[in-house]
């Protein structure tokens, strides 16, 4: 899994909701990718004032703040089921 967080600078929701991620995808061992919006006029036309936006592997997870429990959710989806034989 790959988590993707699209931002801009001088956004304190944005610099907040990866706050939040990096001990959740630090503690599972994901990827975040962080990309400013404003880089690319695509992205800044699909995302324009929603962001901060958190996706895994381009399904969107939440925007404007993180939701843990859909966060999780979604980290545990991706976990090995433990070895039982």
């Amino acid at each position: 899994m790959r988590l993707t967080v699209y931002s801009r600078a001088w956004c304190h929701l944005c610099d907040e909701l990866c706050a939040a991620l990096a001990p959740l995808a630090e503690r599972y061992g994901v990827p975040v990718d962080v990309i400013d919006v404003d880089s690319d006029p695509a992205l800044e036309a699909q995302y324009g004032e929603l962001v901060p936006v958190l996706l895994a592997d381009g399904a969107e997870l939440c925007h404007y703040r993180l939701d843990p429990a859909r966060v999780l959710a979604a980290l545990e989806a991706t976990r090995p089921a433990p070895f039982s034989g």
